[in-house]
């Protein structure tokens, strides 16, 4: 019998208790890897292409506060400018759904493309899209959901303004961050409403990467001291200031997979101290027949270490087949669009394995480095 094969003899002696141990470190290992990729995403959202070239205006009490209408000939106006939209949250609601699945913005039709460079949308349903007051374009993902085809007609009640809007598709888009959002009419809110004059926020195009900050700075002081001041800022920033109102979500996450692996400690530390107990009088044995400390220590924590790696392959395989062949915007109902599991996640849970392994080596090997020959053999005689 060769050293390895005694190894991995003594691990699989009790499969019982090395199946539990294997499962326990798989499940807290996948259940890591999905604080950590959740965190990932709620904190460094996905960029649309060509962030760095959008600005966004909000007015700087509240983001729910509008903006008047009137602004936008005095942002068009300021120098690096491309491109300005409105944005405004409709928050309407599909068939009595009771909660918003996809976000529905009104804007203006003529400037998507221009803005929204992203958009992946054929040029006969753009046009289609400017040209019908009532038409709005939708997310592929959203469209999938609700089997939506370009020309069927739908009614979203909101949550916000009085009535319902009934829109006509013109058009299915992809390639964004969120392919679940759907865009109308700015002008077809304003009338249905009746008191058109008010939009969201701005969503502004600039030129060059260089004409941002002189852009951001320019908008913020055109409208300061007045009844409607704004916040500018780019896309980015804009990003993570919203992430922010969840509150100090990073250290719920990292408190949460603390409390995993210290529990995991216990647990695999608890299991390779009873697996070892249960042969003291094996181990004196080895001691009487010449086997150095080291050599034990070497056998314990090659077990323990193996116990630990076979419970990692399984949890981080696992969390990476699931996240990125599954549906994830079904999984989380839509509050997430996907789940990327980096190499450095893996790399994270894989060294809290290999730290694991050695952790549990260590208390079970003082006990037999202290342990006498002669009193490793009464053991369990």
């Amino acid at each position: 019998m060769t050293l390895s094969t005694f190894i991995f003899k003594n691990a699989l002696r009790n499969k019982r208790r090395a199946l539990l141990s294997v499962s326990s470190v798989a499940a807290s290992l996948f259940l890591l890897v999905t604080l950590q990729v959740a965190l990932r995403e709620l904190t460094l959202p996905v960029e649309s292409a060509g962030a760095e070239l959008r600005v966004c205006a909000r007015n700087k009490v509240s983001l729910t506060n509008p903006l008047p209408a009137r602004q936008r000939s005095i942002i068009e106006k300021i120098p690096g400018v491309e491109g300005v939209t409105p944005f405004t949250w409709f928050g309407g609601q599909f068939q009595n759904e009771g909660a918003m699945t996809f976000a529905q913005f009104a804007m203006d039709a003529k400037a998507t493309r221009l803005v929204f460079t992203y958009l992946k949308l054929t040029d006969a349903e753009l046009a289609a899209y400017q040209s019908e007051k009532s038409a709005a374009i939708i997310g592929k993902i959203s469209a999938d959901k609700y089997h939506f085809k370009v020309g069927d007609h739908f009614t979203l009640d909101s949550t916000i303004y009085p009535g319902s809007l009934e829109f006509k598709i013109a058009g299915i888009f992809s390639g964004t961050a969120d392919d679940r959002m759907m865009m109308f009419h700015q002008e077809y809110l304003d009338e249905s409403i009746g008191t058109p004059g008010l939009v969201g926020m701005w969503w502004i195009k600039v030129k060059t990467a260089e004409d941002m900050p002189i852009v951001i700075k320019t908008i913020n002081d055109a409208f300061a001291n007045t009844a409607a001041e704004v916040r500018a800022e780019s896309e980015r920033n804009f990003q993570l200031g919203f992430i922010s109102m969840l509150g100090n979500i990073k250290t719920l996450i990292a408190s949460i997979s603390t409390v995993v692996v210290f529990t995991l400690v216990l647990v695999t530390a608890s299991t390779m101290s009873m697996a070892v107990r249960e042969r003291f009088r094996e181990l004196a044995i080895l001691k009487a027949l010449g086997f150095r400390r080291r050599e034990l220590f070497v056998f314990i924590l090659a077990e323990s270490f193996g116990l630990a790696v076979a419970g990692a392959i399984i949890g981080i395989g696992t969390a990476y087949c699931v996240y990125t062949f599954g549906d994830i915007s079904k999984m989380t109902h839509g509050i997430f669009v996907s789940f990327e599991v980096t190499p450095q996640i893996m790399g994270l849970a894989a060294l809290v394995a290999a730290v694991l392994g050695i952790i549990s080596a260590i208390a079970p090997s003082l006990a037999v480095a202290r342990m006498s020959v002669v009193n490793g053999l009464k053991t369990l005689d």
